[in-house]
């Protein structure tokens, strides 16, 4: 082999694999905001029947827990849960612990 087609084979080897490491990196991102919605909707579904059944959302998330059965990965996931007024949705933003959010 020439010194020109191991240089292309090498080059083509490394596109593959940023390629591979690119596309592994997207599926794991899409899962990370597929579990932040099932979050996001556990605590918005728990917040939605805590309303329809006490007639107020709570001030805070531990109420949902403690009465609710609300639960998730507190070591994996972070919730921000805002409670403006007892008959205002709360606002609710989840993120992965050292990543982003959605």
């Amino acid at each position: 082999m020439t010194g020109k087609k191991i240089a292309a084979v090498a080059v083509a080897t490394i596109l593959l694999l940023a390629v591979c490491i690119w596309g592994i990196n997207s599926m794991i991102r899409v899962g990370d905001e597929g579990e932040i919605r099932t979050v996001q909707d556990a605590v918005r579904h728990a917040a939605l029947t805590c309303f329809a059944v006490e007639g107020a959302y709570p001030s805070e998330i531990s109420y949902l827990r403690e009465n609710y059965g609300l639960s998730y990965d507190e070591s994996r996931y972070h919730v921000v849960y805002e409670a403006f007024a007892s008959n205002q949705m709360p606002r609710i933003l989840v993120t992965v612990r050292g990543g982003g959010l959605i």
